[in-house]
């Protein structure tokens, strides 16, 4: 079961495809969205990472940074955002000790479940998507979530 709406977010640090790292109190006092995803190149995770590039002029409008999270390795991130053109980054948790944290990892398996958080001010979630097979319907679920 994934994190709950008004749950506070676990602390993490993941290095990015920017070559910077990425931390939760860099967004204090600003929302944002972390979603897992199982791994680069595959047929649903690409559809939802292009749906969210696809979408991301609304999220940038808002001012609300986006950041997809898989175990995959830096280099495979860098090459999957680059053949995909995206504007947002993409965070390597290649233990998977952050998605676990996150509730968004399959025990069993090893790999990130399907999982979007959006992210509050106070770093709280805001909203919480889980569908495995709605690669869509994400986007368009924290969009909804940003409507006043």
């Amino acid at each position: 079961m994934a994190l709950r709406i008004g749950d506070s977010v676990p602390d993490f640090r993941l290095e990015s495809t920017g070559g910077s790292f990425v931390s939760l109190s860099d967004f204090k006092g600003r929302a944002f969205v972390l979603y897992f995803y199982p791994k680069d190149f595959t047929s649903v995770c690409t559809k939802q990472t292009c749906t969210f590039r696809d979408q991301f002029t609304h999220l940038r409008e808002l001012d609300i940074p986006v950041f997809g999270v898989s175990r995959d390795k830096l280099d495979t991130h860098r090459r999957f955002k680059e053949e995909y053109k995206l504007p947002f980054e993409l965070l390597a948790d290649e233990d998977g000790s952050v998605a676990k944290s996150f509730k968004a990892r399959i025990p069993l398996l090893g790999v990130n479940k399907r999982i979007t958080y959006l992210i509050d001010e106070v770093q709280k979630i805001a909203a919480v998507h889980d569908e495995l097979l709605g690669a869509e319907t994400h986007v368009s679920a924290v969009l909804k979530a940003l409507k006043p």
